[in-house]
């Protein structure tokens, strides 16, 4: 199965095209004020209106309120909402009827009780984000760099939607896409030289990485 790829906490034109250039489904915009990554609406919309139609369009909030919400929707016009926060079933539901958009909830996963709260959202989100748990003081729930015991993953239904966030890179994505189920994966941390600074030629080794990985499961299935 080819895997979406989302490369995610963009803010350049140069980082934009050379994701989609090289084979990204989906591009993520974190409007989030204590992120490196963090981007205003108005700019996020430019990028976004440069590509749109090409890639899968991705607004990151955390426990935004309808207000930046309907700020960010009317500039950036995002495919997906990502949720970053701690939104109660309730309020997927609430937002998902307000703005009419598909909701990826995102997860922060230490434990196996940490993936028991996907239950509450089954049927109300439209696909999960799977991600590590913040390393004690940082503020930010994503772009850590840090990852989980993927082995965990091993609990879910079959059935489960979810992209794996979270310290992935190009030395590690093989292992990602061939030891767990998801069908998608994000990245952020792991093509940047400096935090909120992408590097074009770390995003190239890590599509690089992907497609030997696919390469060499090509050939196995031959085999």
């Amino acid at each position: 199965m080819v895997p979406d790829i989302k490369i995610c906490g963009l803010k350049t034109p140069e980082a934009v095209d050379r994701a989609i250039e090289r084979g990204a489904t989906h591009i993520g915009f974190i409007f989030f004020e204590k992120s490196p990554r963090h981007i205003e609406p108005l700019e996020a919309g430019a990028l976004a209106d440069s590509v749109r139609g090409k890639v899968k369009i991705v607004a990151v909030t955390v426990d935004a309120d309808n207000e930046m919400l309907e700020e960010i929707i009317s500039f950036v016009k995002p495919d997906i909402l990502q949720l970053h926060g701690h939104e109660s079933p309730e309020r997927v539901l609430n937002i998902k009827a307000v703005f009419g958009l598909p909701v990826m909830k995102a997860f922060s996963i230490r434990t196996a009780d940490d993936l028991r709260k996907l239950e509450a959202y089954d049927g109300l989100a439209d696909r999960f984000l799977l991600d590590a748990k913040a390393p004690t003081g940082s503020e930010l729930p994503g772009g850590n760099g840090v990852s989980f015991d993927w082995k965990l993953l091993t609990a879910l239904d079959d059935g489960v939607d979810y992209m794996l966030s979270g310290g992935l890179n190009k030395d590690n994505v093989a292992q990602a896409l061939s030891g767990t189920t998801a069908s998608g994966i994000d990245i952020s941390s792991g093509v940047e030289s400096a935090p909120g600074v992408k590097d074009l030629q770390m995003m190239d080794a890590f599509f690089d990485a992907i497609a030997q990985a696919r390469s060499v499961e090509e050939t196995d299935r031959k085999e």
